[in-house]
């Protein structure tokens, strides 16, 4: 299990990364987050772990969905969706919100290929018994 400061590292650095892909200073994300400068700096740095609430002031002031700073934090589980769910949410030349569009439409595809086996496999089935009765006859 992580230790509260690893935690707090990599969430920190997560931000600071979101910051820079956004070229936001940290004075100006510290205004839009409305928290104090040292504080965020602190954040950052990894010397304080966030709550939810101030991710959530932060994650507006960056633009991104305050759930990706959650996951980052240790506060939400990362969702699932196998390597290329990954591979989206590592794409660091996307933003939050195109990540999450490629997501949801993966996802739908995903669900919609579950929903459509069965009846494959009946077909399949059914299949498999029409050539065996021929080949018997």
């Amino acid at each position: 299990m992580e230790k509260v400061a690893d935690i707090a590292s990599d969430i920190g650095e997560y931000i600071r990364q979101q910051r820079s892909n956004a070229k936001i200073s940290l004075r100006q994300l510290s205004k839009l987050a409305g928290v104090s400068n040292p504080y965020l700096s602190q954040i950052e740095r990894g010397v304080r772990k966030p709550s939810a609430e101030i991710l959530q002031q932060i994650a507006k002031g960056l633009r991104i969905s305050a759930e990706a700073l959650y996951v980052q934090a240790g506060i939400l589980d990362l969702p699932t969706g196998g390597p290329v769910g990954d591979a989206i949410r590592a794409d660091t030349e996307l933003t939050e919100r195109q990540k999450q569009v490629l997501l949801d439409v993966y996802e739908s595809f995903r669900r919609e290929n579950a929903a459509a086996k069965p009846a494959q496999a009946a077909q399949a089935k059914t299949e498999d018994q029409v050539t065996e009765s021929k080949e018997s006859a």
